[in-house]
């Protein structure tokens, strides 16, 4: 499953043509691609973006499958964001179609079937797990303690004094929370953060929606296809294909492009610590395996994504129609989603930072010497080892060309 780019990017690697340029960016996701397009066009430099995959979009990278089926390649991604300059930005390059996002849980019911209700947990997933009359009674004994529309999370429920609202807290926890995080992270209970668990939420709310911010939706005609046109600017060249890491050469405080010291400025959005030869040691990162299924239905499940959040060692499905509201009867593409502890292995690709404050102290560390190179910016979430959503990313490389233009 592959789809090669579209725009008409250039195969230049002479030495002799790279004091022309006036940046240099590794990557060519949003990081990347926010910041050339921010730089040429704003800023009136001349830049070469390096991109170590055969296409641009980084994970948001989308396309046809071979049933026809429009997927994404590195799992679901969806937009959303309270930030209007942001989706303006963005806009520019695509047309929004509105999506609001709807997850269930799918589970055992503890009477040998299974039963779906809505994640965040609010009040619709109570009267499902617990019975109508049951929930609502619950959900109305919370609104009067709470508030309606609030989202209480489970360490507010577990110190309410009422021993019902207590008990619901650690249903959450076991139902929700605990199995799912076990899968996602590779960890047993006790090692989960308990700050983690304490922001899981109650949202007092019958909003199905996963996320409520204001600007919800999918680019018309793909995430690629938008990446394409923010890149297709004659003062940015694109290379795809090029491992940056093999021409890059970072010495006392000088950044070098095939062995030539390179004055402007370079925005690097792949992983810190390779970028200087793990000489502290490896960040922890989390990796994922995809594995698509083809079906001869219309479709096969209710939303978009189902979580699987007790059973199965997969953590979710994502049924790709449901996203893209693709009309094509008698056909469907699923994908099942795995966790894994990411090695470094070929082909292997690290999507979450393991977030502690022994991996940031060694984060730390590479930030140290990415410091001593005056013209070198890290951004994104390998770069900056934090998990950012794709809005936020975005909003970052506004704000550092912001300052760099």
């Amino acid at each position: 499953m592959s789809r090669a780019p579209q725009a008409p990017y250039s195969e230049r690697n002479d030495v002799s043509v790279l004091t022309n340029y006036d940046a240099l960016i590794v990557g060519a996701g949003y990081a990347g691609a926010v910041s050339a397009r921010r730089l040429a066009e704003d800023g009136g430099k001349k830049v070469l973006l390096l991109e170590r995959r055969d296409h641009v979009a980084g994970n948001a990278y989308d396309g046809w499958d071979q049933n026809g089926i429009w997927i994404h390649f590195y799992g679901p991604h969806i937009f959303h964001t309270n930030d209007k300059r942001v989706y303006d930005y963005l806009g520019r390059f695509t047309q929004w179609r509105p999506y609001e996002h709807t997850v269930v849980a799918d589970l055992p019911d503890g009477r040998g079937g299974r039963m779906n209700f809505p994640v965040p947990f609010n009040l619709s997933s109570l009267e499902i797990a617990f019975g109508p009359e049951a929930g609502k009674a619950l959900g109305d004994k919370l609104i009067a303690a709470y508030g309606a529309e609030k989202k209480v999370t489970i360490l507010e429920l577990r110190q309410n004094p009422d021993p019902e609202i207590a008990a619901l807290a650690d249903y959450v926890y076991e139902h929700v929370f605990v199995h799912y995080t076990m899968k996602q992270w590779g960890q047993r209970p006790e090692d989960i953060d308990p700050n983690t668990t304490a922001r899981v939420p109650v949202f007092l709310s019958r909003d199905p929606r996963y996320f409520q911010d204001t600007y919800q939706a999918m680019p018309a005609e793909g995430y690629a296809p938008m990446f394409e046109k923010m890149l297709d600017h004659p003062g940015i060249t694109v290379e795809v294909g090029v491992d940056a890491l093999k021409r890059l050469e970072l010495t006392d405080g000088v950044v070098k492009l095939d062995g030539e010291p390179f004055g402007g400025a370079v925005i690097y959005t792949g992983q810190a610590d390779e970028l200087f030869g793990f000489r502290f040691g490896p960040l922890p990162y989390r990796a994922l395996d995809f594995r698509y299924e083809v079906l001869p239905q219309d479709y096969f499940q209710s939303h978009g994504t189902v979580n699987y959040t007790v059973d199965e060692d997969f953590t979710r499905i994502t049924e790709f129609k449901r996203l893209s509201a693709q009309v094509k009867p008698g056909v469907t593409t699923i994908m099942k989603e795995y966790s894994k502890a990411y090695t470094g292995a070929e082909g292997e690709i690290p999507y979450y930072a393991v977030i502690n404050p022994e991996n940031n102290a060694l984060y730390a560390k590479y930030k140290a010497e990415a410091d001593k190179y005056p013209n070198l910016h890290l951004l994104g979430r390998l770069a900056e080892y934090k998990y950012y959503n794709m809005d936020a990313i975005a909003a970052r490389a506004l704000a550092l060309t912001d300052r760099m233009i």
